[in-house]
């Protein structure tokens, strides 16, 4: 059954947030002056943001997975760290560690770039699986635990972790606990054929994310958040996201398929996704819109040497499948 255009229907005015509504508008009109060409996947960076999610960028070196990462740090005002991956990288890189400190005879915790606000971690499947696991529970839980000591991190907290495709020199595939973790993983890809002259003919000297001004402070992006939990969700279209979920899991080609945190993710996405459209309540289309991002990477086909093409074409065959509600 066909669904109803999102763009037809009522829109109620979001009082408390239209503020922080029309700055994130700004930002993103901003980002696709500096990223040419990729509208969808700005669009779906500010949902991941506005569900507090992280995303994993996965592409080929020199596309600007990284450009778009500094550049949204920069239009938010957001304190951000880069890490670059290494295979020699070990977990205190990231998290910090504690030192003793001779002159007290007492042991000092050095937090590491983790406690920020952005944490840009490049090429993130270079690192070892070791390293890449000290990121499990920062993005789960917003904390990390060093020493049997609980340090909360920052709000808000986003990873946006890029990774060149798997098969390239010195990459360690990412595991499924890993990739559970991200709410998206996208792919820049190549730009067409004029964003890639405008790139060419761009004559700043600076990289374009140093010179873009803030547009939104971090108190609006953080109530903006708040008001994403509020959205409305009817019964059935959290019944059509569990049936969604079922379908890959029962599906003879997935060997194992979406988990619960995929349902629970899919459905703040969804929620995100309303409040950028200006809407109190979840549609359909917004599962369908996001379903292919939020759940490809959740599941694992039976073939071996399958990619992520692969297990993104079965996830658009269940949604295609499956009966959307009225």
């Amino acid at each position: 059954m066909p669904l109803q255009d999102s763009q037809s229907q009522p829109t109620i005015a979001l009082s408390s947030t239209q503020l922080a509504i029309e700055q994130i508008e700004l930002v993103r009109q901003a980002l696709q002056n500096v990223i040419r060409g990729k509208n969808d996947v700005i669009d779906s960076l500010l949902i991941a943001l506005l569900a507090e999610g992280s995303v994993l960028l996965e592409d080929v070196p020199g596309v600007g997975k990284t450009t778009l990462a500094k550049s949204l740090a920069g239009l938010l005002n957001l304190e951000f760290q880069r890490v670059q991956c290494t295979p020699d990288l070990l977990p205190a890189d990231i998290l910090g560690s504690s030192i003793y400190q001779p002159s007290t005879g007492t042991f000092e915790f050095r937090r590491g770039p983790i406690f920020c606000d952005l944490l840009i971690a490049d090429e993130i499947n270079r690192a070892s699986p070791r390293t890449q696991s000290a990121l499990l529970e920062a993005m789960a839980e917003s904390q990390v635990t060093i020493d049997a000591t609980r340090h909360e991190l920052h709000q808000p907290f986003m990873v946006i972790a890029t990774q060149n495709p798997s098969g390239f020199e010195g990459t360690y595939p990412l595991p499924e606990s890993q990739l559970d973790r991200f709410l998206f993983r996208l792919s820049m890809n190549y730009p067409d054929r004029d964003s890639e002259i405008d790139l060419l003919l761009d004559r700043s000297v600076d990289e374009p994310g140093f010179r873009l001004p803030p547009l939104m402070d971090k108190d609006n992006l953080i109530a903006l958040q708040k008001s994403v939990r509020n959205v409305a969700v009817d019964r059935k279209v959290a019944s059509y996201i569990v049936m969604l979920v079922n379908a890959t899991r029962t599906d003879t080609r997935v060997r194992i398929g979406c988990s619960p945190r995929g349902s629970k993710m899919l459905l703040r996405a969804a929620q995100a996704r309303a409040v950028l459209q200006g809407r109190e309540f979840v549609l359909p289309d917004d599962v369908q819109a996001l379903a292919v991002d939020v759940m490809s990477h959740r599941i694992s086909l039976r073939s071996s040497g399958v990619s992520s093409d692969d297990a993104a074409h079965v996830v658009r065959d269940v949604v295609k499948s499956t009966e959307v509600p009225v």
